[in-house]
């Protein structure tokens, strides 16, 4: 991901200049990352990002999330993120709406749904809008403000898309030697001793910073990896197995539907460009 920061300034900077300039209105933003990265930021407004094309990583202060085609992540106003591509392939569609404190709770948690076929005709009707759109747009501002209205009703359980970033030092080193490592299968007692530290120490190391097991956090970072490689529609469900570190195909395949809600297949067809 980090490949993508030294491109920051050829990025529009809209989100950083245009979509709180009128706080009343509902902004509009359809673009084609192009390898674009989008720096670290926030917005007065909520924000509706969905993607076309492969994978974006969304980085909060505690959180990164995975957010595959053919879903959607809203963004509550005021959650300091980050956005980087996996591809420059990756076409991002944005909404940026102004929520009152009084409305429902739904706008005040980020979360990643999968869309349906209603929400994404609305969306997809706005595809040739860009800018700010006025209560005064009769044509536009009620398409924009049903699809806000309807996410509550649509949307009712997030996807558990995300991995906490861990803030340990320590910890730091040991994700990004697992990422490094990912093809290979390794065990908690493998990494306690390449890092020099009882397997114990590594348990409640995680426990403690990122509130979930080495195990549970390993393997998390496995199956979003999976989902990136099952994006760029390159390899196989068993090519992806290996990169990862299976060498069972149905175990692979399994653990996978368990974490991610789809079995393999359901992402070899899935990402389509509209």
């Amino acid at each position: 991901m980090d490949k993508y920061i030294n491109l920051a300034n050829k990025s529009s900077k809209y989100y950083l200049t245009e979509v709180d300039k009128r706080e009343k209105d509902i902004y509009c933003h359809h673009d084609l990352m192009g390898e674009h990265f989008i720096e670290t930021h926030k917005h007065d407004k909520a924000q509706f990002l969905y993607t076309e094309g492969g994978l974006v990583y969304v980085k909060t202060s505690t959180q990164t999330y995975f957010l595959p085609a053919r879903h959607y992540m809203w963004i509550p106003a005021g959650i300091t993120h980050s956005i980087y591509p996996s591809s420059p392939e990756v076409k991002m569609r944005n909404l940026y709406f102004p929520v009152k404190k009084d409305e429902n709770i739904f706008y005040s948690q980020e979360g990643i749904y999968p869309v349906n076929n209603l929400l994404l005709q609305l969306l997809l009707f706005t595809k040739q809008w860009n800018g700010n759109i006025k209560k005064s747009q009769k044509d536009k501002y009620p398409i924009v403000l049903a699809l806000k209205v309807l996410l509550p009703q649509l949307s009712k359980q997030p996807l558990l898309l995300n991995l906490p970033q861990p803030k340990d030092e320590r910890l730091i080193k040991i994700s990004e030697y697992l990422l490094e490592n990912l093809h290979k299968e390794l065990k908690s007692t493998t990494i306690a001793t390449i890092f020099n530290m009882s397997s114990k120490t590594l348990y409640r190391l995680f426990k403690k910073d990122v509130q979930i097991s080495f195990i549970q956090y390993y393997t998390f970072l496995r199956m979003f990896k999976a989902l990136e490689f099952l994006l760029t529609q390159q390899f196989t469900i068993a090519e992806v197995a290996l990169k990862v570190g299976y060498n069972s195909v149905p175990t692979f395949s399994n653990t996978f539907t368990k974490i991610i809600g789809k079995r393999p297949s359901a992402y070899i067809t899935i990402n389509e460009i509209y």
